[in-house]
């Protein structure tokens, strides 16, 4: 499979990440590296912008970062961490 994101012949997520549309087009578009250095900026962005991953609004604002950075190939939102626990919800 060649990865959408960084265009290598690459192993495949064994599943998808989630029971959706979504998850099924990670599955088949992204490969497991990717995947995996997806989650680690995706807890940096939980982290700095206190992320409540239970709260509508805050998944919304996770898949909109999936679209963005794994299947659209764009920057990632930049972390501006002089506002580091300023930010409101």
């Amino acid at each position: 499979m060649d990865c959408r994101r960084c265009g290598a012949d690459a192993t495949p997520l064994e599943k998808p990440p989630f029971r959706t549309e979504l998850g099924e087009r990670i599955r088949t578009e992204i490969c497991a590296d990717c995947w995996k250095e997806w989650l680690q900026h995706q807890t940096l962005l939980i982290n700095h912008y206190g992320l409540d991953p239970r709260e509508q609004k805050s998944r919304d604002f996770l898949y909109e970062q999936i679209e963005q950075v794994l299947l659209q190939g764009g920057d990632g939102k930049e972390i501006d961490t002089s506002k580091q626990g300023s930010i409101e919800w």
